[in-house]
């Protein structure tokens, strides 16, 4: 086939939306709305970057920087920990928009994470979900949808294509050179993603998962260039194609990603935040009271300790019994909440993975999973930041508990409400304190974040390659009718 011919066409048509003041100005409005999307969730992200790095070093110092203390007051005064975001989530947020990006880190309890970015900019209304995944997932198939839905019943209408069968102009051309002007608009709109791509990794992320980034998006708007010369190919009058396209827009960009949602959550239910909350507190009421070393839970504990030190009464032991009591309660109420943090997370998960599935219904839905996948701000991230998190929490805590019961006597942690002497003596300096670990989730490797997007990757291309077949085989068969 002569690849000049296609070419040639594609050149036609986009003298012909140089000369169309619609075309234009849809082009004119998807990039000012792409490049504002860009801008403003730059200067977001890296605001909120710096901003949490800021609070995260005065978070450690207030904590390091406490007087003389009893080591449990230390353990309820607790630490502050923020979720520093990922380089592409410039990009696409993902979940970060929604869930909190601080947590509190205190004895006894695990905390939620507070704070989302969402909740706070609540006031902006829908302009706060702008960001560079919705404008290219959402936005820019629409402008294709008006650069393109009029390409081959234009031809009809004008009854152009006479001219092009008698010049010997394949049917096959036809559709190739109008799907390669439309291609060639979808690649123009990827300019600003290139500059977002390059921020990226200036800021750390590997040129691997960009370049792999970028791909998946190419081959997101090229199933929708195919989509749309295939409309327009099925479609005999221009007005027909338009509408067709518009409810195709419309059911899988807008309808379809909430149904999924909520159909994920009929499918895969988890309980309510009270049930779950009443029933960590059960759950926890048999550990018994940590701060009450004479409750009959610690029975157990009194006797193992009192055998291995061949004592007979817990004044004599080596170590403080009651900081013994607060290391092995606070080691039972983790090891119960964690079962319950874990349920929580495997129902989340198995809500993501029904949506997954659901993905084949929509390019648009598969590409959103995709693309939060590969920038590092999907669910899965979000749970290693709380499993993270809660490594720290009762690092430092048993690490103070440990303080509690080697370095502080017994006898002056009993007598220390009545004797200001002994009180004094169970103040602990402050160099104990210095015993935090950090944060230190990161996006996932570049392969793991490939393998993992790869399956809703597969589905995007599923969609290019149906829709290329369609208006391939519907244009040829209109058009040899025609002839």
């Amino acid at each position: 086939m002569n690849i000049n011919i296609p070419i040639a066409i594609a050149r036609d048509e986009w003298r012909y939306w140089a000369r169309s003041k619609l075309a234009l100005f849809s082009c004119l409005i998807a990039g000012l709305l792409i490049v504002a999307s860009l801008v403003s969730t730059v200067a977001r992200i890296e605001s909120e970057r710096v901003t949490r790095e800021g609070f995260q070093e005065q978070a450690r110092e207030t904590f390091e920087s406490q007087p003389a203390r009893h080591p449990h007051r230390m353990v309820h005064y607790g630490h502050y920990v923020f979720r520093v975001p990922a380089p592409l989530s410039l990009i696409d947020p993902g979940v970060d928009a929604h869930t909190g990006t601080v947590m509190f880190l205190e004895g006894h309890r695990q905390n939620s994470a507070v704070f989302s970015p969402r909740y706070a900019s609540a006031q902006a209304g829908p302009y706060a979900e702008l960001s560079p995944a919705f404008a290219y997932q959402v936005l820019l198939p629409l402008l294709l949808i008006v650069l393109g839905f009029a390409a081959i019943p234009r031809e009809r209408e004008a009854r152009t294509d006479y001219l092009l069968y008698a010049a010997a102009v394949t049917p096959t051309q036809v559709w190739l050179g109008k799907s390669l002007a439309l291609a060639g608009a979808a690649c123009a709109g990827l300019a600003p993603l290139v500059i977002g791509l390059v921020i990226a990794l200036s800021a750390g992320e590997s040129l691997l998962i960009a370049a792999y980034m970028l791909a998946g998006y190419a081959l997101y708007l090229f199933a929708w260039v195919f989509l749309v010369t295939a409309v327009s190919a099925w479609c005999t009058r221009a007005s027909t194609a338009l509408a067709l396209l518009l409810a195709c827009w419309t059911l899988l960009c807008v309808i379809t990603p909430p149904v999924a949602a909520t159909a994920a959550q009929t499918l895969a239910p988890m309980g309510g935040k009270i049930a779950t909350d009443l029933a960590v507190v059960r759950a926890l009421r048999d550990t018994g009271d940590g701060h009450n070393a004479n409750d009959p839970a610690f029975a157990k504990l009194r006797a193992q300790l009192l055998e291995q030190y061949g004592v007979d009464d817990v004044a004599d032991l080596p170590v403080n019994f009651r900081g013994m009591v607060a290391q092995w309660s606070e080691a039972k109420q983790t090891e119960i909440m964690n079962v319950f943090a874990d349920e929580k997370m495997a129902s989340e998960a198995a809500q993501s993975e029904v949506v997954r599935w659901l993905s084949l219904l929509s390019p648009a839905l598969a590409f959103e999973n995709f693309s939060k996948i590969t920038a590092g701000t999907d669910l899965s991230q979000h749970h290693a930041f709380l499993r993270d998190a809660e490594r720290v929490r009762f690092d430092f805590v048993q690490k103070l508990n440990n303080i509690h019961a080697e370095k502080l006597p017994f006898a002056d942690d009993m007598q220390r409400g009545s004797s200001p002497e002994a009180e004094r003596r169970t103040r602990m300096s402050a160099a104990n304190w210095r015993m935090l670990e950090e944060v230190t989730t990161q996006p996932q490797t570049a392969l793991v974040r490939i393998s993992a997007s790869l399956p809703q990757l597969l589905i995007a291309l599923l969609w290019c390659v149906v829709t290329a077949c369609i208006g391939f085989l519907r244009m040829n068969r209109r058009l040899q009718d025609a002839v």
